[in-house]
Protein backbone atom coordinates (compact mmCIF):
# COMPACT_ATOMS: atom_id res chain seq x y z
CA UNK A 1 0.00 0.00 0.00
CA UNK A 2 1.44 3.48 -0.69
CA UNK A 3 1.21 6.40 1.57
CA UNK A 4 1.11 9.59 0.79
CA UNK A 5 4.94 11.68 1.23
CA UNK A 6 4.61 14.03 3.77
CA UNK A 7 6.14 17.64 3.44
CA UNK A 8 9.04 18.54 5.32
CA UNK A 9 8.70 20.95 8.22
CA UNK A 10 12.49 21.08 9.20
CA UNK A 11 14.54 24.08 7.70
CA UNK A 12 17.82 22.85 6.01
CA UNK A 13 19.83 25.42 7.61
CA UNK A 14 18.70 24.89 11.60
CA UNK A 15 21.31 23.25 13.31
CA UNK A 16 19.95 20.79 15.83
CA UNK A 17 22.03 18.74 18.66
CA UNK A 18 21.98 15.30 18.46
CA UNK A 19 19.94 15.17 21.47
CA UNK A 20 17.53 17.61 19.84
CA UNK A 21 17.11 15.61 16.47
CA UNK A 22 16.79 12.57 18.37
CA UNK A 23 14.38 13.70 20.19
CA UNK A 24 12.50 15.60 17.60
CA UNK A 25 12.31 12.39 15.26
CA UNK A 26 10.80 10.68 18.49
CA UNK A 27 7.97 13.02 18.99
CA UNK A 28 7.63 13.02 15.09
CA UNK A 29 6.94 9.03 14.89
CA UNK A 30 5.01 8.81 18.00
CA UNK A 31 2.62 11.55 16.64
CA UNK A 32 2.72 9.88 12.65
CA UNK A 33 1.52 6.25 14.80
CA UNK A 34 -0.21 6.62 18.16
CA UNK A 35 -1.19 3.19 17.01
CA UNK A 36 -0.53 0.75 14.61
CA UNK A 37 -1.12 -2.89 13.90
CA UNK A 38 1.91 -4.92 12.05
CA UNK A 39 1.17 -8.23 11.07
CA UNK A 40 4.79 -10.79 11.35
CA UNK A 41 6.27 -13.69 12.59
CA UNK A 42 8.27 -13.51 16.15
CA UNK A 43 11.45 -14.48 16.29
CA UNK A 44 14.60 -13.59 19.09
CA UNK A 45 12.01 -13.45 21.76
CA UNK A 46 13.67 -12.47 25.64
CA UNK A 47 12.04 -12.06 28.51
CA UNK A 48 14.48 -9.88 30.97
CA UNK A 49 14.71 -10.05 34.61
CA UNK A 50 12.61 -7.13 35.14
CA UNK A 51 9.31 -9.05 33.05
CA UNK A 52 9.82 -7.21 30.20
CA UNK A 53 9.73 -9.01 26.99
CA UNK A 54 12.12 -8.11 24.27
CA UNK A 55 11.43 -9.72 20.18
CA UNK A 56 11.63 -9.13 16.71
CA UNK A 57 8.51 -9.13 14.24
CA UNK A 58 9.85 -9.81 10.99
CA UNK A 59 8.65 -11.00 7.64
CA UNK A 60 10.93 -11.64 4.16
CA UNK A 61 11.37 -8.27 3.47
CA UNK A 62 12.02 -6.38 6.98
CA UNK A 63 12.67 -7.00 10.64
CA UNK A 64 10.76 -4.62 13.45
CA UNK A 65 12.02 -4.38 17.24
CA UNK A 66 9.35 -4.95 19.45
CA UNK A 67 8.65 -4.65 23.31
CA UNK A 68 5.70 -6.09 25.88
CA UNK A 69 6.27 -3.90 28.80
CA UNK A 70 5.23 -6.37 31.95
CA UNK A 71 1.76 -6.52 33.10
CA UNK A 72 0.44 -6.68 29.84
CA UNK A 73 -2.11 -9.35 29.10
CA UNK A 74 -0.54 -12.35 26.87
CA UNK A 75 -3.09 -14.45 25.70
CA UNK A 76 -0.89 -17.40 24.63
CA UNK A 77 2.65 -18.72 25.44
CA UNK A 78 4.94 -16.62 23.20
CA UNK A 79 7.28 -18.75 20.20
CA UNK A 80 9.65 -18.34 17.70
CA UNK A 81 7.83 -18.38 14.21
CA UNK A 82 4.84 -17.89 15.73
CA UNK A 83 2.81 -16.08 13.06
CA UNK A 84 0.86 -13.20 15.05
CA UNK A 85 -0.59 -9.33 14.95
CA UNK A 86 0.56 -6.65 17.08
CA UNK A 87 -1.58 -3.69 18.06
CA UNK A 88 0.80 -1.02 19.50
CA UNK A 89 2.69 2.38 18.70
CA UNK A 90 5.73 3.24 17.20
CA UNK A 91 8.61 4.79 19.00
CA UNK A 92 12.17 5.60 19.15
CA UNK A 93 15.21 4.57 21.99
CA UNK A 94 17.20 7.66 20.90
CA UNK A 95 20.56 5.95 23.00
CA UNK A 96 20.56 3.45 19.93
CA UNK A 97 19.37 5.34 17.31
CA UNK A 98 16.58 2.84 16.45
CA UNK A 99 12.87 2.56 16.53
CA UNK A 100 10.99 -0.29 17.90
CA UNK A 101 7.27 -0.99 18.70
CA UNK A 102 5.80 -0.64 22.21
CA UNK A 103 2.90 -3.99 21.89
CA UNK A 104 -0.09 -3.33 23.68
CA UNK A 105 -1.83 -6.28 22.11
CA UNK A 106 -1.14 -9.08 20.34
CA UNK A 107 -3.10 -12.45 18.65
CA UNK A 108 -2.45 -14.97 16.59
CA UNK A 109 -2.48 -14.29 12.76
CA UNK A 110 -5.77 -16.58 11.49
CA UNK A 111 -6.18 -20.08 12.31
CA UNK A 112 -3.26 -21.42 10.31
CA UNK A 113 -0.94 -20.11 12.53
CA UNK A 114 -3.22 -21.48 15.69
CA UNK A 115 -3.10 -25.01 14.49
CA UNK A 116 1.08 -24.74 13.45
CA UNK A 117 1.51 -23.67 16.96
CA UNK A 118 -0.77 -25.95 18.88
CA UNK A 119 1.32 -29.26 16.63
CA UNK A 120 4.66 -28.07 18.00
CA UNK A 121 3.05 -28.10 21.45
CA UNK A 122 1.40 -31.43 21.24
CA UNK A 123 4.30 -32.74 20.10
CA UNK A 124 6.94 -31.56 22.67
CA UNK A 125 4.39 -32.42 25.52
CA UNK A 126 4.08 -36.39 23.61
CA UNK A 127 7.63 -36.62 24.05
CA UNK A 128 7.31 -35.73 27.76
CA UNK A 129 4.74 -39.16 27.69
CA UNK A 130 1.91 -36.49 29.59
CA UNK A 131 -0.41 -38.33 26.73
CA UNK A 132 0.79 -41.74 27.29
CA UNK A 133 -2.43 -44.01 27.71
CA UNK A 134 -0.62 -45.92 30.57
CA UNK A 135 -1.35 -42.80 32.28
CA UNK A 136 -4.35 -42.92 32.34
CA UNK A 137 -6.75 -43.83 35.16
CA UNK A 138 -10.41 -45.76 35.25
CA UNK A 139 -13.48 -43.58 36.37
CA UNK A 140 -14.90 -44.58 39.59
CA UNK A 141 -18.60 -46.49 39.12
CA UNK A 142 -20.07 -44.45 41.69
CA UNK A 143 -18.97 -41.04 42.64
CA UNK A 144 -20.51 -39.84 45.51
CA UNK A 145 -18.18 -36.03 44.87
CA UNK A 146 -17.85 -34.38 41.66
CA UNK A 147 -15.42 -31.12 41.50
CA UNK A 148 -16.31 -29.06 38.46
CA UNK A 149 -13.78 -26.15 36.91
CA UNK A 150 -15.94 -23.79 34.93
CA UNK A 151 -17.26 -20.43 34.62
CA UNK A 152 -19.83 -20.13 37.37
CA UNK A 153 -22.82 -18.12 35.11
CA UNK A 154 -21.99 -20.35 32.03
CA UNK A 155 -23.98 -22.34 29.97
CA UNK A 156 -21.99 -25.58 30.65
CA UNK A 157 -21.98 -25.49 34.16
CA UNK A 158 -26.13 -25.64 34.55
CA UNK A 159 -26.25 -28.62 31.79
CA UNK A 160 -23.75 -30.69 33.91
CA UNK A 161 -25.74 -29.91 36.49
CA UNK A 162 -29.34 -30.77 35.03
CA UNK A 163 -27.90 -34.02 33.26
CA UNK A 164 -26.12 -35.01 37.07
CA UNK A 165 -29.56 -34.31 38.71
CA UNK A 166 -31.42 -36.22 35.86
CA UNK A 167 -29.15 -39.48 35.99
CA UNK A 168 -27.64 -40.13 39.92
CA UNK A 169 -27.60 -36.57 42.12
CA UNK A 170 -24.39 -36.27 43.88
CA UNK A 171 -22.15 -33.78 45.57
CA UNK A 172 -21.07 -31.02 43.32
CA UNK A 173 -18.26 -29.10 44.08
CA UNK A 174 -17.49 -25.91 42.14
CA UNK A 175 -14.37 -24.13 41.46
CA UNK A 176 -15.08 -20.85 39.80
CA UNK A 177 -12.89 -20.02 36.86
CA UNK A 178 -13.01 -17.61 33.79
CA UNK A 179 -12.83 -20.25 30.50
CA UNK A 180 -11.86 -17.69 28.21
CA UNK A 181 -9.35 -14.90 27.79
CA UNK A 182 -5.84 -13.80 29.60
CA UNK A 183 -6.22 -15.54 32.62
CA UNK A 184 -8.25 -18.55 31.78
CA UNK A 185 -5.06 -20.84 31.44
CA UNK A 186 -4.04 -19.81 35.40
CA UNK A 187 -7.42 -19.88 36.97
CA UNK A 188 -8.10 -23.39 35.01
CA UNK A 189 -5.16 -24.63 36.54
CA UNK A 190 -5.69 -23.89 39.88
CA UNK A 191 -9.00 -25.33 40.04
CA UNK A 192 -7.33 -28.74 39.17
CA UNK A 193 -4.46 -28.08 41.95
CA UNK A 194 -7.25 -26.66 44.40
CA UNK A 195 -9.18 -29.91 44.65
CA UNK A 196 -6.29 -32.37 44.54
CA UNK A 197 -4.82 -30.31 47.70
CA UNK A 198 -8.59 -29.95 49.84
CA UNK A 199 -9.86 -31.88 52.40
CA UNK A 200 -12.98 -33.19 50.92
CA UNK A 201 -11.02 -34.20 47.73
CA UNK A 202 -13.49 -34.82 44.78
CA UNK A 203 -13.80 -38.49 42.97
CA UNK A 204 -13.37 -36.89 39.93
CA UNK A 205 -12.87 -33.49 38.61
CA UNK A 206 -14.56 -32.06 35.23
CA UNK A 207 -12.87 -28.93 33.81
CA UNK A 208 -15.63 -27.44 30.78
CA UNK A 209 -16.44 -24.90 28.49
CA UNK A 210 -19.16 -24.73 26.09
CA UNK A 211 -18.39 -24.05 22.41
CA UNK A 212 -16.28 -21.43 21.06
CA UNK A 213 -14.01 -20.29 18.56
CA UNK A 214 -10.25 -21.64 17.82
CA UNK A 215 -9.08 -18.44 20.19
CA UNK A 216 -11.90 -18.40 22.51
CA UNK A 217 -11.05 -22.38 23.27
CA UNK A 218 -6.67 -21.65 23.48
CA UNK A 219 -6.36 -21.30 27.81
CA UNK A 220 -7.54 -25.17 27.57
CA UNK A 221 -4.67 -25.93 25.41
CA UNK A 222 -1.66 -24.09 27.71
CA UNK A 223 1.05 -25.98 28.96
CA UNK A 224 0.50 -25.31 33.06
CA UNK A 225 -2.95 -26.97 31.96
CA UNK A 226 -1.89 -29.91 30.43
CA UNK A 227 0.67 -30.47 32.95
CA UNK A 228 -1.74 -30.03 35.58
CA UNK A 229 -4.36 -32.86 34.64
CA UNK A 230 -1.21 -34.69 33.73
CA UNK A 231 -0.29 -34.23 37.52
CA UNK A 232 -3.67 -34.55 38.76
CA UNK A 233 -3.96 -37.92 41.66
CA UNK A 234 -7.93 -37.38 41.00
CA UNK A 235 -9.15 -38.67 38.06
CA UNK A 236 -9.93 -35.82 35.39
CA UNK A 237 -12.77 -35.32 32.65
CA UNK A 238 -12.60 -32.91 30.05
CA UNK A 239 -15.82 -31.33 28.33
CA UNK A 240 -14.72 -28.62 26.26
CA UNK A 241 -16.56 -27.43 23.67
CA UNK A 242 -18.07 -29.52 21.10
CA UNK A 243 -17.51 -32.60 19.18
CA UNK A 244 -15.18 -31.58 16.53
CA UNK A 245 -13.29 -29.36 19.23
CA UNK A 246 -9.91 -31.07 20.16
CA UNK A 247 -8.06 -29.56 22.82
CA UNK A 248 -4.58 -30.60 24.57
CA UNK A 249 -6.30 -30.88 27.94
CA UNK A 250 -8.28 -33.41 25.73
CA UNK A 251 -5.13 -36.21 25.16
CA UNK A 252 -3.83 -35.57 29.03
CA UNK A 253 -7.02 -36.31 31.18
CA UNK A 254 -8.02 -39.68 31.75
CA UNK A 255 -11.28 -39.65 29.68
CA UNK A 256 -12.30 -37.13 26.80
CA UNK A 257 -16.00 -35.92 26.70
CA UNK A 258 -17.24 -34.18 23.55
CA UNK A 259 -19.20 -31.85 25.51
CA UNK A 260 -20.13 -30.63 28.84
CA UNK A 261 -23.23 -32.58 29.29
CA UNK A 262 -21.16 -35.56 27.65
CA UNK A 263 -18.81 -34.91 30.79
CA UNK A 264 -21.71 -35.41 33.11
CA UNK A 265 -23.06 -38.51 31.65
CA UNK A 266 -19.46 -39.92 31.32
CA UNK A 267 -19.11 -39.86 35.19
CA UNK A 268 -22.03 -40.77 36.39
CA UNK A 269 -24.57 -43.81 35.44
CA UNK A 270 -28.34 -43.84 35.21
CA UNK A 271 -30.83 -44.68 37.79
CA UNK A 272 -32.49 -46.76 35.08
CA UNK A 273 -29.42 -48.53 33.83
CA UNK A 274 -27.99 -48.61 37.89
CA UNK A 275 -31.59 -50.33 38.30
CA UNK A 276 -31.23 -52.83 35.50
CA UNK A 277 -28.08 -53.66 35.93
CA UNK A 278 -29.60 -55.30 39.38
CA UNK A 279 -32.19 -56.90 38.41
CA UNK A 280 -30.28 -58.47 35.71
CA UNK A 281 -27.88 -59.58 38.78
CA UNK A 282 -30.79 -60.68 40.51
CA UNK A 283 -32.06 -62.71 37.92
CA UNK A 284 -28.57 -64.11 37.24
CA UNK A 285 -28.09 -64.84 40.81
CA UNK A 286 -31.91 -66.47 41.29
CA UNK A 287 -30.83 -68.56 37.97
CA UNK A 288 -27.43 -70.29 39.73
CA UNK A 289 -28.80 -70.83 43.01
CA UNK A 290 -32.43 -72.22 41.35
CA UNK A 291 -29.68 -74.85 39.64
CA UNK A 292 -27.30 -75.25 42.49
CA UNK A 293 -30.32 -76.15 44.87
CA UNK A 294 -31.49 -78.67 42.36
CA UNK A 295 -28.20 -80.38 41.76
CA UNK A 296 -27.72 -80.71 45.54
CA UNK A 297 -31.60 -81.88 46.18
CA UNK A 298 -30.86 -84.73 43.79
CA UNK A 299 -27.61 -85.89 45.13
CA UNK A 300 -29.52 -85.88 48.55
CA UNK A 301 -32.32 -88.47 46.85
CA UNK A 302 -29.14 -90.16 45.52
CA UNK A 303 -28.16 -91.00 49.32
CA UNK A 304 -29.79 -94.47 50.51
CA UNK A 305 -30.18 -94.47 54.40
CA UNK A 306 -29.26 -98.12 55.30
CA UNK A 307 -30.53 -99.66 58.67
CA UNK A 308 -28.22 -99.33 61.76
CA UNK A 309 -27.97 -102.92 62.77
CA UNK A 310 -27.17 -103.72 58.97
CA UNK A 311 -24.58 -100.65 59.01
CA UNK A 312 -22.91 -102.89 62.01
CA UNK A 313 -22.99 -105.91 60.84
CA UNK A 314 -21.10 -105.23 57.46
CA UNK A 315 -18.47 -103.32 60.02
CA UNK A 316 -18.13 -106.52 61.95
CA UNK A 317 -17.83 -108.38 58.60
CA UNK A 318 -14.66 -105.84 57.65
CA UNK A 319 -13.64 -106.70 60.71
CA UNK A 320 -13.71 -109.87 60.54
CA UNK A 321 -11.59 -109.94 56.96
CA UNK A 322 -9.57 -107.70 58.58
CA UNK A 323 -8.90 -110.22 61.14
CA UNK A 324 -8.12 -113.00 58.82
CA UNK A 325 -5.84 -111.37 56.21
CA UNK A 326 -3.97 -110.02 59.58
CA UNK A 327 -3.58 -113.54 60.55
CA UNK A 328 -2.56 -115.15 57.23
CA UNK A 329 0.40 -112.49 57.46
CA UNK A 330 1.54 -112.93 61.02
CA UNK A 331 1.39 -116.80 59.84
CA UNK A 332 3.64 -116.42 56.89
CA UNK A 333 6.42 -114.04 58.71
CA UNK A 334 6.58 -116.93 61.54
CA UNK A 335 7.20 -119.48 58.71
CA UNK A 336 9.77 -117.27 56.96
CA UNK A 337 11.45 -116.92 60.66
CA UNK A 338 11.14 -120.81 61.42
CA UNK A 339 13.17 -121.15 57.62
CA UNK A 340 15.47 -118.63 58.50
CA UNK A 341 16.51 -120.13 62.02
CA UNK A 342 16.90 -123.66 60.81
CA UNK A 343 19.66 -121.87 58.13
CA UNK A 344 21.66 -120.61 61.04
CA UNK A 345 21.64 -123.90 62.46
CA UNK A 346 22.92 -125.69 59.35
CA UNK A 347 25.86 -122.95 59.22
CA UNK A 348 28.04 -124.30 61.54
CA UNK A 349 27.70 -127.69 59.78
CA UNK A 350 28.77 -125.77 56.75
CA UNK A 351 31.23 -123.95 58.22
CA UNK A 352 33.07 -127.35 59.67
CA UNK A 353 32.78 -129.14 56.96
CA UNK A 354 34.54 -126.68 54.77
CA UNK A 355 37.77 -125.49 57.76
CA UNK A 356 38.12 -129.51 57.55
CA UNK A 357 38.52 -129.84 53.64
CA UNK A 358 40.83 -126.32 54.17
CA UNK A 359 42.93 -128.50 56.09
CA UNK A 360 43.36 -131.20 54.16
CA UNK A 361 44.73 -128.93 51.25
CA UNK A 362 47.52 -127.49 53.23
CA UNK A 363 48.52 -130.76 54.75
CA UNK A 364 48.71 -131.96 50.96
CA UNK A 365 50.82 -128.95 49.83
CA UNK A 366 53.05 -129.91 53.09
CA UNK A 367 53.83 -132.69 51.82
CA UNK A 368 54.57 -132.00 48.11
CA UNK A 369 56.51 -128.96 49.55
CA UNK A 370 58.84 -131.48 52.06
CA UNK A 371 58.65 -133.99 48.63
CA UNK A 372 60.15 -131.56 46.54
CA UNK A 373 62.98 -130.20 49.19
CA UNK A 374 66.50 -130.67 48.66
CA UNK A 375 66.71 -131.75 51.99
CA UNK A 376 65.79 -135.63 50.86
CA UNK A 377 68.61 -135.70 48.57
CA UNK A 378 70.99 -134.85 50.89
CA UNK A 379 69.45 -137.90 53.27
CA UNK A 380 70.22 -140.14 50.39
CA UNK A 381 73.99 -139.75 50.84
CA UNK A 382 74.56 -136.30 48.37
CA UNK A 383 76.31 -133.23 50.12
CA UNK A 384 75.63 -129.58 48.74
CA UNK A 385 79.33 -127.46 47.83
CA UNK A 386 79.13 -123.77 48.49
CA UNK A 387 81.46 -121.31 47.83
CA UNK A 388 80.86 -117.24 48.19
CA UNK A 389 77.74 -117.72 49.35
CA UNK A 390 77.24 -119.93 46.01
CA UNK A 391 76.29 -123.46 45.07
CA UNK A 392 79.27 -124.96 43.01
CA UNK A 393 78.33 -127.58 40.37
CA UNK A 394 81.69 -127.63 39.19
CA UNK A 395 85.11 -128.63 40.18
CA UNK A 396 86.71 -126.31 37.71
CA UNK A 397 85.25 -123.68 39.76
CA UNK A 398 86.04 -125.08 43.39
CA UNK A 399 87.90 -122.56 45.38
CA UNK A 400 88.82 -122.73 49.54
CA UNK A 401 87.62 -121.27 51.45
CA UNK A 402 84.48 -123.23 50.90
CA UNK A 403 81.60 -124.96 52.92
CA UNK A 404 80.05 -128.57 52.20
CA UNK A 405 76.33 -129.54 53.43
CA UNK A 406 75.16 -133.03 54.97
CA UNK A 407 71.89 -134.55 56.02
CA UNK A 408 73.71 -134.18 59.38
CA UNK A 409 75.50 -130.39 59.34
CA UNK A 410 78.05 -128.42 57.67
CA UNK A 411 81.93 -129.07 57.16
CA UNK A 412 84.02 -125.96 56.52
CA UNK A 413 87.37 -126.36 54.32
Amino acid sequence: MALPKPEPFVKPDTIFSVSDAANLLKTVVETAFPIIKIRGELSQITRASSGHVYMTIKDAGAAINAIIWRGTPLPFQLADGLEVIVSGKFTTYPARSNYQIIVSEIEMAGAGAILKMLEERKQKLAAEGLFNAERKRALPLFPSVIGIVTSPTGAAFQDICNRLRERFPVKVLLYPATVQGVTAAEEVTAGIEFFNNCEVKPDVIIVARGGGSLEDLLPFSEEIVVRAVAASKIPVVSGVGHEPDWMLIDFATDVRAPTPTGAAEIVVPTKISIIQEIENLTHRFTITHIAKLKNLSAALNAITVKNPKQLIMERAQRLDDIGRTMSIIMDNKITSAKTQIINIDRLSTIVDTRFRSINQSVEHLLQMLQSLSYKNVLNRGFAMVRGNGKIISRAADFARPAEIEFADGVVNL
